[in-house]
């Protein structure tokens, strides 16, 4: 059991990471959101140009970072040596609504290359635990040396009102502490009071113990990465776009200008002085000149021009085209880089056959394999816990080495769908595999397999009937030119032989 001393040390450690890991997730959460300072513009065009582009963005991140989270979903667990999904299991990853708060983590992972799953036991429901997933800008896991899954410790902190929260998780025991916010624009007095506040004390929990015990021995919390390294830290799938990003905005900026300055042809009058008219005082007496509104030539579309060498000469608009030619470009690397496919980002389809369009999304496909590969790990360890939460150590042991399920990646019609299904079918797959395979949940697969079973008991003969036809290749057509069907000549023959 750790001392308060040290528990406090181990809070500041995983503080100060925490702090240094903020900077990128903040960033690449605005990236997310839209919020795109303008980049690689020249200190002039910055000067009289950024202010009215600082609210535009042509936001790809968003899109970059939505593709493959819309393709990861839970659908079940399945525990070794076991041939049907956990249903006690799934009843709590229902009831904490982690059907769609896992989307918000895995989106949380994707922009911000980690996030964490918090598992604890609830003392008013002991077969309920919580679980919930936790932000990379407030959670931290700190792992043995050495190795990437041994946990050792785990903190979470967070402000709520005027105070900031730590709770750290350690294998036997968790503390919990709280600070007071530091107060912006304070006289040197409070600062130095701040300063003697700012430091963690343990918080008051009434009845509650603080340290209270770990009943399962192991720290809480997981760490779901996204595209791991060996030794350096996870990468965000939006940092790697987040550079094209800022070309594709800066190239709007300058098409959005050259549209407004030279989208339409100028005229231009060359080689003779500026028309000038006569000016006069209030007695109408001519007192000297001033210079014509030019304002009023573009009204009233006339000009008077005098001057032996006075010509008009014009300027051809601008060519945008040009502009709209970089930037499919952009977006055509930017779709390369990030394995998104490209009628995800250009929105430009027509006549793709069905397996052009498959090809077209391999690259996302893979994607979200990696990621199902990564997030899974995690997530088995997270079945672990909830079982150790409820006190089933065999289950628990059980899920060490069994697996998550997830619904198809690949996006198919059902059509496709239900012709690969019916051909796995008479190769002799059971109904249960395919029903999980088509896409529906454990639960829902239990629910069919009684409605079969139901229809069974009330016409058994049609049942089988049907089954048996499902089961059974259909017969060669006559238009088949491969139908091996006797030729009727040859059969009137060999029965006049006869």
């Amino acid at each position: 059991m750790a001392t308060e001393g040290q528990a406090l040390q181990l809070v500041a450690l995983l503080e100060n990471e925490l702090i240094r890991r903020r900077g990128p997730i903040d960033r690449y959460n605005a990236y997310y959101r839209g919020d795109h300072p303008l980049k690689f513009a020249s200190p002039e065009f910055a000067k009289f140009h950024g202010a009215r582009y600082k609210d535009f963005s042509d936001n790809w991140t968003q899109v970059v970072a939505d593709s493959p989270v819309e393709r990861l979903t839970v659908t079940g667990f399945l525990a070794d040596g076991e041939t049907q999904a956990d249903k006690d299991l799934w009843r709590v990853w229902q009831v904490n609504g982690l059907d769609a708060d896992s989307q918000l983590g895995f989106l949380g992972a994707v922009t911000g290359a980690r996030c964490f799953v918090l598992v604890w036991g609830d003392p008013d429901d002991p077969d309920m635990p919580v679980v919930t997933f936790e932000d990379a800008s407030q959670s931290i896991v700190a792992y043995e040396p050495g190795s990437r899954r041994n946990r050792r410790a785990a903190l979470k902190r967070w402000q709520d009102g005027n105070q900031d929260f730590a709770t750290l998780y350690l294998k036997d025991e968790v503390w919990k502490f709280c600070r007071p916010l530091a107060q912006q624009d304070k006289s040197p007095q409070m600062a130095d009071v701040d300063e003697e506040l700012k430091t963690w004390r343990p918080r008051d929990m009434g009845d509650e113990p603080n340290p209270q015990p770990n009943p399962m021995l192991v720290v809480p919390m997981v760490e779901l990465p996204n595209k791991p390294m060996l030794v350096e830290d996870p990468i965000s799938d939006v940092g790697g776009v987040v550079a094209m990003q800022d070309a594709i905005n800066l190239v709007w900026a300058q098409l959005f200008t050259a549209s407004d300055a030279a989208s339409f042809p100028q005229r231009v009058v060359m080689g003779a002085e500026r028309p000038m008219i006569p000016k006069l005082n209030s007695a109408g007496e001519i007192i000297g000149q001033q210079p014509v509104d030019l304002d009023k030539f573009m009204v009233d579309r006339v000009a008077w021009i005098t001057g032996k060498d006075a010509r008009i000469d014009s300027w051809p608009a601008a060519n945008l085209a040009m502009y709209t030619g970089i930037l499919e470009v952009a977006v055509g690397h930017l779709a390369a880089q990030s394995r998104t496919p490209q009628h995800y980002l250009i929105g430009k389809m027509a006549n793709l056959a069905e397996g052009a369009l498959l090809a077209a999304e391999t690259g996302l496909v893979k994607r979200c394999d990696e990621k199902i590969l990564w997030y899974g790990q995690g997530l088995r360890e997270v079945a672990r816990l909830i079982a150790l939460a409820k006190g089933e150590d065999a289950k628990a042991e059980a899920l060490r080495s069994g697996r998550v399920l997830w619904a198809d990646t690949e996006s198919r019609s059902h059509a496709q769908m239900a012709d690969a299904l019916l051909k796995m079918k008479q190769l002799g797959f059971p109904f249960e595999w395919l029903a999980l395979r088509y896409g529906l949940t454990p639960t829902e697969v239990a629910e069919v397999v009684k409605m079969r079973e139901r229809e069974m008991e009330m016409d058994p003969v049609a049942e089988i009937t049907r089954t048996l036809t499902a089961g059974t290749p259909e017969p060669p057509g006559e238009d088949d030119p491969d139908a091996e069907g006797e030729d009727p000549d040859e059969l009137e023959d060999s029965e006049a032989a006869a």
